[in-house]
């Protein structure tokens, strides 16, 4: 089985791209088990940052070529965008997927999460079941031994950051925050945490924005009272999962009057994004979306880059654990077999020579022992070979010594 990568990230590809093939968890699993069928493994993770397909098939070139077909049946577009990774360098992305370190807020939180969902959701069987996990403990030793998710840890943080390089304090600033999920919870800590006053707290559903506004302060109010609200607050910071603006131009240009001048500063966080980017245009508006965020991002890293180093070194060591853990399938069933033959062997000349009972006890201690020391080197061996990736020659060197090919 080959392990095959497809997918886009911020690195290539900017926001309005990247939302086009933004899926929700329902969507991902849906397109997960479509790509695995009924004899591969399929895992699709779409973040804000990332849209990644991972297969297990025999044949790499079959499953880089679905895994394609399906990100350009999202947007047509992506193809320039496009990276494909195999088998090692694929785990290895993974993992520092996992780690943070692959994210535009490097140590970022929400990442690992999102990896744990993704597998959960994914079509998975004995290849991708391993990868994940394997990622997701390398994920978690990586911020647990290093300092790598230090604060701002997350692009909700970087936006309370951005906010308040703009207005220089943030203490007394009015927000509104349209999105009551985890990015907008994280982003009203941090907006608290550096002074700033939670006016009102949108969301689709009135239960979660109520018992956000109960421990962070404001009024709950419905998506359809969010232009009203505008002329009341400083900051607008929006994340839904919504399909369509949440704001849009005409909805804020008639909320400049009654604000007299003050500026507005909007975040999107979302992708796809929930504002409309005309807004920026109006006199007065300031909006960033997630890819502004970078700015705020680079000013993290100097301090971060030692720590950054300790965990990339992590993350190689567990992704060379799984490289030797694959490299391993291509010579454990001809080492169980050339095992078992000998057993079989060994059994059937015991019962040939009629021992009595104290006899036949004696013979099997030794002939056990013999066996043992005689299969010990060659399986050292070949577990080193498979290391080495030399493993299918050696595997197929001994099924044909020793006449395994049949049961091959």
């Amino acid at each position: 089985m080959n392990v095959v990568l497809v997918g886009i990230s911020h690195h290539q590809a900017p926001v309005e791209l990247r939302e086009r093939a933004a899926l929700d968890l329902p969507r991902a699993r849906e397109l997960a088990v479509t790509l695995a069928g009924e004899s591969g493994e399929a895992v699709c993770l779409s973040t804000c940052n990332r849209t990644e397909l991972y297969l297990a098939e025999e044949s790499a070139e079959e499953a880089e070529r679905k895994a394609e077909a399906a990100l350009l049946a999202l947007e047509e577009e992506l193809g320039p965008a496009l990276y494909r990774l195999r088998d090692e360098a694929a785990a290895l992305h993974l993992f520092r997927v996992a780690a943070g370190l692959d994210s535009m807020v490097p140590g970022e939180g929400e990442i690992l999460g999102q990896v744990r969902a993704a597998h959960e959701a994914g079509a998975t069987g004995p290849i991708l079941d391993r990868l994940f996990r394997d990622a997701l403990h390398a994920g978690k030793k990586a911020r647990t031994e290093t300092a790598i998710g230090e604060s701002p840890a997350s692009v909700s943080s970087a936006a309370a950051a951005l906010a308040e390089q703009v207005f220089g304090d943030l203490s007394g600033r009015a927000v509104l925050v349209v999105g009551a999920g985890k990015a907008g919870e994280l982003a009203i800590k941090s907006l608290v945490a550096r002074g700033a006053t939670i006016a009102f707290v949108a969301n689709r559903t009135s239960e979660r924005a109520q018992e956000l506004t109960v421990r962070f302060g404001g009024e709950a109010i419905t998506l359809d009272d969010v232009p009203a609200s505008l002329e009341h607050v400083d900051v607008v910071l929006s994340s839904t999962s919504a399909p369509g603006w949440t704001l849009t131009r005409d909805d804020v240009e008639h909320s400049l009057q009654p604000r007299k001048g003050r500026a507005l500063f909007l975040i999107d966080l979302a992708v796809p994004r929930d504002l409309e980017p005309a807004i920026h245009d109006l006199d007065g508006c300031y909006l960033y979306d997630i890819d502004d965020l970078e700015a705020v991002v680079a000013e993290t890293l100097a301090g971060r880059r030692r720590e950054a180093e300790r965990a990339e070194a992590i993350v190689a060591g567990e992704a060379d654990r799984f490289r030797d853990w694959t490299a391993s399938l291509d010579v454990v069933p001809a080492i169980a077999s050339l095992r078992a033959r000998a057993e079989e062997i060994r059994e059937a000349e015991l019962e040939r020579a009629k021992l009595s009972g104290a006899e036949r006890r004696a013979a099997e201690s030794v002939t056990a022992a013999v066996l043992n020391k005689l299969l010990h080197l060659p399986t050292i061996r070949m577990k080193q070979a498979a290391a080495a990736a030399d493993g299918v020659i050696y595997a197929d060197a001994v099924r044909h010594l020793f006449g395994l090919e049949d049961e091959h």
